[in-house]
C-alpha cells in the first residue's frame, strides 16, 4: 500500500486501479489513527473494492489558541495502521495541494444545524470541515464516505451538504468506538494525564445514566430539559470537568423539542474540558 500526496497522483492510481469498473469508499481523517477510525475503514472494506483513507489536519477548521500545531501527527503508523485494517491507499496532501493558491472559495451549510454546539463554541469550524470535506470528496470521488458517530454534529452537516448540493455519494454513520470505561476514542485522548483520564469517563457514565432513566420511565425521563439537567448534574460531580455544553436536541436536525417521543429521538451531545483538552461525546437517546 501507497502514500500518495497529490490530487494527480491519486488520479493516476484511481485509473490504473479501474476505478470506473469498482465501487469505492472512503474515511476522511485528521491522522493519529485509533480503532475508532480503523473501524470506519474495515467496514469501508467489506462494503466497495477500493478503500482510500486521508491524512489531513485541515488549518481551517481550527481557531487561534486551538491545537493545531501540537495536534498528534505520524504518517507512518498512520500509514501501517490503515493498510492493516484493509485500506488500498493513504492520501497525504500538504495544506498547499488542498487550498490551492489564490483560493477564495469556502462550503458552508447554513442554519441551527451548523450554528448550535460546536458551531456555537468553534464559530467558523464547521465552514472549515465542510469546506475540506466537499474539497476531498471531489479528489477522490467516492461511492460512499464513512464517519463516526462520535462527531454526531458533523455527520449531520456533511449528511445536509450532500443532499444540498446534489453529491452523487452516501454518507455512512458507524457506531462510536469506546474505550473498556467508555470513554469515547479520541485522538485528543493522548494529551490527559493519568487523574485527567480517569475524570473523562464521566461523559459517558452522564450519557448512559440519561438513556437508563429515560428507557426505566424514572420521573419526567421524558423531558428534554430534565434529560439535560441530569446529564449536567452527573458531569458536574466531577471536579476535573468543565463543562462547554450539555444539549438534548432532535437527532436528525438538532432543532430543539420539548420531550423524547417514540417517533422523534434525541442527540444528549456534550462538550467537556478536561485540563486543557476538550472533548465531545453524544448517545442517541430513544424510547424504543
Amino acid at each position: 500500500m501507497s502514500i500518495i500526496k497529490t490530487a494527480a497522483g491519486l488520479q493516476d492510481w484511481l485509473n490504473a486501479s479501474d476505478r470506473r469498473n469498482k465501487t469505492l469508499g472512503f474515511v476522511p481523517t485528521m491522522g493519529s489513527l485509533h480503532e475508532g477510525h480503523l473501524s470506519l475503514v474495515r467496514q469501508a472494506r467489506e462494503e466497495n473494492d477500493l478503500v482510500i483513507v486521508s491524512v489531513f489536519v485541515n488549518p481551517m477548521q481550527f481557531a487561534k489558541g486551538d491545537d493545531f500545531k501540537s495536534y498528534p501527527r505520524d504518517i507512518e503508523r498512520d500509514h501501517q495502521l490503515a493498510g492493516a485494517a484493509g485500506a488500498d491507499v493513504v492520501f497525504y496532501p500538504s495544506a498547499e495541494e488542498i487550498y490551492v493558491p489564490g483560493c477564495s472559495t469556502t462550503v458552508e451549510v447554513d442554519g441551527e444545524i451548523s450554528m448550535k454546539l460546536c458551531g456555537e463554541s468553534r464559530p467558523g469550524h464547521f465552514r472549515g470541515v465542510t469546506t475540506v470535506v466537499s474539497i476531498l470528496f471531489n479528489i477522490t470521488g467516492p461511492d460512499a464516505a464513512y464517519f463516526g458517530q462520535k462527531d454526531a454534529q458533523q455527520a449531520l452537516i456533511i449528511k445536509k451538504m450532500v443532499k444540498d448540493l446534489h453529491m452523487p455519494l452516501k454518507i455512512k454513520v458507524c457506531e462510536t468506538v469506546r474505550e473498556k470505561d467508555g470513554l469515547a476514542m479520541s485522538s485528543r485522548n493522548v494529551y490527559l494525564d493519568p487523574d485527567e483520564r480517569r475524570a473523562a469517563a464521566v461523559l459517558n457514565s452522564a450519557l448512559e445514566k440519561a438513556q437508563d432513566d429515560l428507557r426505566s420511565g424514572r420521573a419526567n425521563c421524558c423531558d428534554t430539559e430534565c434529560l439535560r439537567q441530569l446529564i449536567e448534574d452527573e458531569i458536574s460531580k466531577e471536579p476535573l470537568a468543565d463543562i462547554d455544553y450539555v444539549h438534548v436536541l432532535d437527532a436528525e436536525t438538532l432543532e430543539d423539542m420539548s420531550a423524547v417521543m417514540p417517533e422523534r429521538p434525541a442527540v444528549a451531545a456534550v462538550a467537556v474540558r478536561i485540563g486543557k483538552t476538550r472533548l465531545i461525546d453524544n448517545r442517541i437517546l430513544a424510547l424504543k
